[in-house]
């Protein structure tokens, strides 16, 4: 298999392989991978991505352009499920045959490419879309869901995570990384299969800058780390943790958007996943899961969901920054959507229809004997 290196680092194991049309793919497993089949590609030949980023000069933010997107597989049916792994030769996948847990391959349509050709010019401020987007494949169960990962694969996708975001920011082009899931067709899903996906930028994203700013201008006022101050006023109250497992904690935050919004955070100030030890990363896995259950035993189907993992940008150093996981469930009572309308789109100011106290409230009292 050509290509193929292997690492072991602790108890996990990683091989990188290159497949037909030169993307990379990485596959990870809690025990030694074994694969028994050649490495595919869904074609031999690589897709010709010329992503093109426009600046917003009225918002301050980039807008990606990718027109090759358009052709990318959308909800095919489960014979034809480009992320399960190759049973047939002659339609082949992303994905070999063998025994691994996770695998990570570059994206065959990506948003940002690191070789994205500069574009000629445009009617607005006209740039390559260069950055990087790969999909991370949870299991090889094609019916499962994240939630359904072991508290060990959990913790193995946390170092996934981690190791994708370290291999980014040892060169000199990514500043920030974006690990995220989308869950469901009402989220704009068209692969049901259970994955997620990283996006790399070439430059701080709105979200991230904003996040940076403010937690520096809360520790330059206060002299405490943002999550210090957050971690204590919310065990204070008690009324809006969901689990609180010492070194991890789920809370449905004060200021929440979503009805259920639930943010998953490290007890002590850490700003990249790469920071936690093993027993932070452990309790972090605990806790993401024990939510994911919640929000699937809330009213009994599958949440449709937005999962995103917020680091520090990589531009520099940024130990004020607060690393946490954000879910943003869809549903805000039984068959009820969360849309984002008037006020969200128009002014970028959320209507709850819920206080977060009594959100929480509800997910604690979750049976989750049948999840």
């Amino acid at each position: 298999m050509a290509g193929m290196t292997s690492t072991t680092t602790g108890h996990t194991h990683q091989q990188e392989f290159k497949k037909p049309d030169g993307r990379a793919l990485t596959l990870y497993g809690l025990q030694p991978i074994v694969v028994t089949s050649e490495i595919p590609s869904p074609s031999p030949e690589a897709v010709d991505a010329r992503p093109v980023m426009r600046w917003h000069p009225l918002r301050g933010e980039w807008v990606m352009y990718a027109a090759h997107r358009l052709g990318r597989t959308f909800l095919p049916p489960p014979e034809y499920n480009p992320l399960a792994p190759t049973s047939d030769p002659e339609h082949p996948t992303e994905l070999p045959r063998g025994t691994y847990d996770l695998a990570v391959f570059a994206n065959r349509f990506p948003s940002l490419t690191l070789e994205a050709p500069e574009p000629p010019p445009g009617p607005a401020h006209t740039r390559a879309g260069v950055g990087a987007c790969e999909v991370v494949v949870f299991s090889q169960n094609a019916a499962g869901r994240l939630s359904d990962l072991s508290d060990a694969q959990i913790s193995l996708l946390l170092l996934v995570w981690a190791d994708r975001t370290s291999r980014f920011a040892s060169g000199d082009v990514i500043k920030s990384v974006l690990a995220f899931e989308n869950r469901g067709v009402e989220v704009g899903v068209t692969l049901h299969h259970p994955h997620g996906q990283i996006y790399a930028y070439d430059h701080v994203p709105p979200v991230a800058g904003r996040m940076l700013d403010l937690a520096q201008q809360h520790q330059a006022e206060t002299g405490h780390a943002w999550i210090s101050d957050f971690v204590a006023a919310e065990r204070a109250s008690g009324e809006r943790i969901v689990r609180d497992e010492g070194l991890s904690l789920s809370v449905v935050p004060p200021f929440a958007r979503y009805t259920y919004e639930t943010w998953i955070l490290p007890a002590r100030p850490v700003s990249l996943l790469s920071e936690l030890t093993d027993d932070e990363r452990d309790a972090f896995a605990r806790v993401l899961k024990d939510a994911l259950l919640r929000l699937d035993a809330l009213f009994g189907v599958r949440m449709p969901y937005l999962l995103t993992v917020h680091q520090a940008p990589l531009d520099a150093a940024h130990p004020e920054f607060p690393l946490h996981i954000e879910l943003y469930p869809y549903l805000r009572a039984p068959g009820r959507m969360k849309y984002l309308a008037g006020t969200e789109q128009g002014s970028g100011e959320f209507a709850n229809d819920k206080f977060p106290e009594v959100a929480a409230a509800e997910l604690r009292e979750v049976n989750l004997d049948h999840v």
